[in-house]
């Protein structure tokens, strides 16, 4: 008996919903988790050129933490595009400002693949909310309990 591999095709995948408390997660931990549920590798069926992650939203995205001192000491680099127009900021100025759910957007776009239309398809399955109520209640998203993953996972203040 010959053994095969199955590959998915883009009509037999079935999304799911998921929904992350990230209050007090370690910011690493949780984005390599949910790029791993966007891409689909938690799938045995795994095809790396189809979508076939689940649809992650996020709440409590204001109150994820970092270990050490990187909450002050790690910066985040952009590029204005005009001659010595480097920019740089830190990760409790970006949580403290007015989008804080951009840095944990950051974290899991930069795990997920450079410079391609899946990694930027697969993105658009990332809802993000700096407080607690989300707005994808009519999907009836199973929560996951990521602190109790691990407890690595989460870091008291």
């Amino acid at each position: 008996m010959q053994k095969t591999t199955v590959s998915l095709k883009p009509a037999d995948v079935e999304k799911k919903w998921i929904v992350i408390d990230a209050q007090d997660a370690v910011v690493g931990r949780l984005a390599s988790f949910i790029a791993m549920r966007l891409r689909g590798k938690h799938r045995p069926d795994y095809t790396p050129h189809v979508d076939c992650g689940d649809h992650v939203v996020v709440v409590n995205a204001e109150k994820v933490r970092f270990t050490g001192k990187k909450m002050t000491d790690k910066d985040y680099f952009r590029h204005t595009g005009h001659p010595g127009g480097i920019k740089h900021t830190t990760p409790q100025r970006v949580l403290n400002g007015r989008f804080p759910e951009r840095v944990l957007e950051k974290a899991v776009e930069r795990m997920l693949p450079k410079e391609s239309p899946l990694a930027r398809q697969q993105m658009t399955h990332l809802r993000i909310f700096a407080g607690p109520e989300h707005a994808h209640a009519a999907q009836s998203p199973e929560p996951v309990a990521f602190a109790e993953l691990n407890a690595k996972n989460v870091r008291s203040a």
